[in-house]
């Protein structure tokens, strides 16, 4: 028998009439030994292939008739990843005969099964199926057959319709809307007291689930009477001692909060008052009461949904915040903590201690400063004052909890904050000292710049004093820590009288005995170094020998981080001081980093990642002369920008977040390597290219997309300058081309998927930068899908706007949810902006060719000019059509009759970027919007006049909307002089000058009034020449000022102009002119014309 011939007999002898083989087969597949298991799924799968009628039936007939409950299990689970929607599917390939004997045996098999843990796979397999096949009709057998086992005397029966009705609901929601009030009475039937706990339990997720997929308001509050059932349920699972039950049903209210808070909110009182009752009962388990407070946090986290809700109750939040806080306390004084040989800084802490301390972060910044400083700052004192130390620590890391929440508020007291903290540095207990210091170092990152600001003076001196205590290492690893957060938002001014003193600690520490001392010490050096930059160059010859020692010396596997940080700290100094100084050194790093980078590393090694950053500071360092070593670096960059994050196991995805760091990491590195070396980074391209557009769309990690987004310009201008400068290895423009052909259409296609606004106007700025680079090598295609996304970016914006804006209708919406909405709308309008920007770049490369599409997108942007727009949308519209009329010239005059009443309304508008950009654009539409400007120039004349008459027209905040109204004015006088009143006008203009704000408009200005001069303007010199002094204050004004107010050209001819004047004026005109000016500009001038 050759082996086809075996293997069909035996498909059939497994397949025959005779069950036993069949069994052997599903016996083999849970088998221990991997051989015979591995042979039996082969045996399976050809079944499957060739056979699927055959296996289906057998697996039916096994789960109706097989004695041996093992074996009715494994068929009921064999049977349900037959019908799966994925790539086992074999439904669609059953015969009609074989699906109908399924379903039926099916629903028989639940009737007869009496095995629970076997009723419940059944359940399963039966709900899988049918969220297949129900919604489109092939099953209208089963929902007669749930009803009637729902309503059956047979608990079995009960719990197991419930159990698929709650597996069901997502799918089959919108058949089960006629029956609302069927459903209504079977779930109150069985959520009373008198049904079992199993049927209850059941009835509660089935209500849950089933609530979640209910689109009407008006639907969903026919079921708010089912609330306190649902709440008894699970407060007798408590009295009973249920607890596993009590946390099933725990976990599904946690769900409905997630989902539909607003459903809860007319019973919030008592609901959240149970679960306070319950989160506070310590007799219960941890796990239990961790439940009811997630229950609590996702309510008050329900921003989108519910927002405000949970700031209406603040007893409740008091009450909360006093459990937590009680939380806290549950911590060892572990002697592990105080020897400090290992990392484990949470040596005692329990899971009550951690769970405490994640949710007062939570609870903090779902409800915000002015809710949760007044309950903090009394609980805080009371701590403080209190004479356990576990209080003391409590408070400090509470204090540290809740900031990043609390900024705003806690900003406005940082007196009292301060002295809080700074006066527990002196607490007995060296945990509470830790916890000082802790606290400062969250505060440092949370409330900075204005701690660092404002409190140097004590917080310095406090750090550096606890960097003393010996007899404590980690008080003291911890102290050199919290310098790292102190300097990280700290100006080189506030940090430089410090140094001194803290550098010499730091290198104390360098020395200590204790690597988490020395660890701590070597980040702390690299922050300070890193902040100070050239401050830093008089410690370099002191640092230095240190840390290359370390590098050089730490080679246990135990000092492995040790030497990882030695890296960054090297190469942060390295930047600090500049190349000049750390030229010689660096080359001896480089060597050291060179035979790590060829040794074998084990994958959670720190040292990649380090060195990868590393490498990438010592490049930024050098710059060109970094180019030999690349070589070097980009295999191991490139393998860890390639490394695979994800493992696929049984239904569920592992994704190791170490590794994404590192992949973070390396695509960060990879960027930074483009956009340093430009041309140099050349013969990477085609690698880096390949490997970075693909991660556009890595949903798995938020900042390896933002580093793909951001080196996809660096690559495309490399490429450029590369052949541009002849370094392309003989490769011509066609190269940036195909270059080009490759990133933009990604570019656009993952901006279409991105769910992050931020990443969004990210993803804009870099399809600028890119179209830039580009020019016209973009061809028409793709102009036309960039058009497409950019009207699908303002639509999505658009809705996310108005969705926000329906929160505001909430009941409980208050002042605090304004503030953040505010806040997230800001981030639409950096969208819109560089929505503007792309247009703007469009149209400067394709001109009037690229009027059709601004023709399509018109109708997306008019809208931006309304008066309920906010003041940056509307001066970015305005900033669009200013581009098409600049741009497109003549051909642009078309939409003035559209969008001149906007500009010429917008010149007085309240905000002064909006005014700068609409009298920008009148200046425009001066220069080339020829007869049809002529009818407006009198209404712009007295806009502009608005403008530059304003009292304060010269603040800061004015002078640009000033500065470019007076540039209008002069091409009004330049393009209509035959509309205007030229012997009053231009008069009015020069007085206007110079203009010092708006450097581009001050060089057009001047070298326009300079034309004027050479070609002796009547109305500009006037009767007599009697503004000529006026003119020559103006030059003299633009010629003190350096480069800044007028081109080299420009400044060489108005020197020429006086020295005519010079020669021709008689000498008296001459005096009265010099007179006129200020000594200083007198004395300037002399020297200007005398040289």
């Amino acid at each position: 028998m050759n082996p086809s011939e075996m293997q069909a007999a035996q498909l059939a002898a497994i397949l025959g009439p005779d069950p036993a083989p069949f069994e052997t087969l599903i016996a083999h597949l849970m088998a221990t030994s991997n051989d015979q298991r591995s042979q039996a799924e082969a045996l399976f799968n050809l079944c499957k292939s060739n056979h699927p009628d055959g296996l289906a039936l057998k697996l039916v007939l096994l789960l109706q008739s097989s004695p041996q409950p093992e074996l009715r299990a494994m068929a009921a689970i064999l049977l349900r990843k037959q019908i799966t929607r994925d790539d086992s599917f074999i439904w669609p390939s059953l015969s009609a005969q074989t699906q109908a004997n399924i379903k039926s045996s099916l629903l028989g098999c639940l009737q007869r099964e009496d095995t629970k843990t076997i009723l419940k796979k059944l359940c399963d397999t039966i709900a899988e199926l049918a969220s297949s096949i129900v919604p489109e009709g092939q099953w209208p057998e089963l929902l007669p057959f749930m009803f009637q086992c729902v309503t059956s005397d047979s608990p079995r029966l009960k719990e197991s319709a419930l159990l698929m009705f709650a597996q069901l609901s997502q799918y089959i929601g919108d058949i089960l809307l006629p029956h609302l009030s069927t459903l209504h009475s079977v779930f109150h039937q069985c959520l009373a007291p008198s049904a079992p706990s199993e049927v209850r339990i059941a009835a509660l997720s089935a209500t849950i689930n089933f609530i979640q997929t209910i689109e009407s308001p008006s639907d969903r509050d026919c079921f708010q009477d089912l609330l306190p059932p649902m709440m008894q349920t699970l407060t007798e699972a408590l009295n009973r001692g249920e607890e596993a039950t009590a946390q099933e049903a725990l976990e599904m209210f946690v769900e409905l909060a997630g989902t539909e808070p607003k459903f809860l909110r007319r019973q919030l009182v008592d609901i959240v008052g149970s679960m306070l009752q319950i989160a506070e009962a310590d007799q219960l388990e941890d796990g239990t009461r961790h439940l009811a407070i997630e229950f609590i946090i996702t309510l008050a986290e329900a921003r989108e949904r519910a927002p405000g809700m949970m700031r209406k109750l603040p007893q409740f939040i008091g009450r909360l915040f006093a459990i937590l806080m009680k939380m806290l306390l549950d911590i060892e004084d572990d002697p592990a903590w105080h020897t400090a040989d290992s990392e484990e800084e949470d040596a005692g802490e329990s899971s009550n201690y951690s769970v405490g301390q994640e949710c007062l972060d939570r609870l903090a910044i779902s409800l915000g400063g002015n809710t949760i400083v007044p309950v903090a700052s009394e609980i805080l004192s009371a701590y403080l004052a209190a004479p356990e130390w576990q209080k003391h620590h409590a408070a400090l890391i509470t204090l540290a909890q809740i900031a990043e929440g609390c900024s705003k508020v806690m900003i406005k007291n940082l007196e009292q904050v301060v002295s809080m903290v700074l006066n527990s540095f002196q607490d007995p207990h060296p945990r509470v000292r830790w916890a000082a210091i802790n606290a400062i170092g969250q505060l440092s990152t949370d409330l900075g710049p204005d701690l660092q600001t404002q409190y140097h003076q004590r917080v310095l001196p406090a750090l550096a004093s606890a960097m003393d205590d010996f007899q404590n290492p980690r008080v003291q690893a911890h102290a050199a820590s919290a310098v790292l957060n102190f300097s990280e938002n700290c100006t080189p001014e506030i940090l430089t009288p410090y140094m001194d003193g803290i550098v010499s600690k730091l290198l104390v520490l360098l020395q200590n005995g204790k690597q988490m001392v020395q660890e701590g010490a070597l980040t702390a050096l690299a922050s300070v170094a890193d902040s100070s930059q050239e401050h830093f160059q008089k410690y370099y010859e002191a640092v230095m020998p240190y840390l290359k020692a370390i590098l050089i010396n730490a080679t246990d596997k135990s000092n492995r981080m040790l030497r990882a940080k030695s890296m960054e700290c090297i190469s942060l100094v390295g930047m600090a001081v500049g190349k000049e100084r750390f030229r010689d050194d660096a080359k001896q790093v480089m060597e050291v980093l060179m035979s790590l980078q060829g040794s074998q590393m084990e994958s959670d090694d720190p040292t990649i990642s380090y060195m990868l950053q590393a490498w990438a500071r010592l490049c930024k360092c050098l710059g060109q002369d970094f180019l030999p070593y690349m070589s070097v670096v980009m295999p191991p960059l490139l393998h860890s920008a390639h490394i695979e994050t994800i493992t696929l196991g049984d239904k569920r995805i592992g994704i190791k977040t170490s590794v994404l760091e590192e992949k973070a990491t390396a695509c960060n590195m990879l960027c930074c390597y483009a956009d340093e070396l430009k041309e140099g980074f050349y013969p990477w391209i085609d690698q880096v290219a390949p490997t970075l557009v693909p991660l556009l769309k890595f949903y798995f990690h938020e900042e390896v997309r933002k580093a793909a987004v951001s080196a996809m310009p660096e690559l495309l201008r490399s490429a450029k300058l590369a052949v541009e400068k002849g370094l392309a290895q003989g490769r011509d423009e066609s190269y940036v081309k195909q270059l080009s052909d490759y990133i933009i259409p990604a570019l656009v296609e993952a901006l279409h998927k991105e769910p992050e606004t931020e990443i969004c106007a990210s993803m804009l700025d870099a399809l600028n930068e890119c179209m830039q680079i580009s020019g016209v090598l973009l061809d028409q295609g793709q102009v036309r899908s960039i058009v497409d996304e950019l009207k699908q970016v303002i639509t999505a914006s658009t809705a996310r706007k108005r969705e926000r804006a329906e929160r505001t209708k909430a009941e409980d919406f208050d002042a605090e949810e304004g503030e953040l909405l505010r806040e997230e709308n800001e981030q639409e309008e950096e969208v819109f902006d560089q929505v503007g920007d792309c247009l703007g770049t469009l149209i400067k490369i394709f001109k009037a060719s690229f009027l059709p599409y601004f023709d399509e997108l018109a109708s997306y942007i008019t809208p931006m000019w309304g008066k309920d727009k906010t003041a940056e949308e509307r001066r970015i519209a305005i900033c669009i059509f200013d581009d098409v009329a600049e741009q497109c010239r003549e051909a642009a005059i078309k939409y003035y009759d559209t969008f001149l009443p906007f500009l010429l309304e917008a010149c007085n508008d309240q905000n002064p970027d909006v005014r700068q950009a609409a009298v920008y654009g009148i200046g425009v539409c001066a220069e080339f919007g020829g007869a049809k400007f002529k009818t407006l120039v009198g209404e712009a004349l007295s806009r502009l006049n608005v403008v530059i008459r304003q009292p304060d027209a010269l603040l800061s905040d004015n002078v640009m909307a000033y500065d470019n109204a007076v540039s209008a004015l002069g091409k009004i006088c330049q393009f209509h002089r035959d509309s205007i009143d030229a012997s009053q006008v231009i008069p009015a203009w020069l007085s206007c000058l110079p203009i010092k704000g708006d450097l581009i408009e001050a060089k057009l200005v001047h070298d326009q009034l300079c034309s004027m001069v050479e070609r002796s303007d009547v109305e500009l010199l006037g009767p007599n020449n009697q503004y000529l002094p006026k003119i020559v204050a103006v030059f003299a004004e633009v010629l003190c000022a350096g480069k800044d107010l007028a081109t080299e050209q420009t400044a060489s001819r108005m020197i020429n102009l006086l020295r005519q004047l010079q020669q021709t004026l008689p000498p008296s005109a001459l005096a009265s002119t010099w007179s006129s000016l200020q000594p200083q500009q007198q004395l300037a001038l002399q020297s200007i014309l005398s040289s």
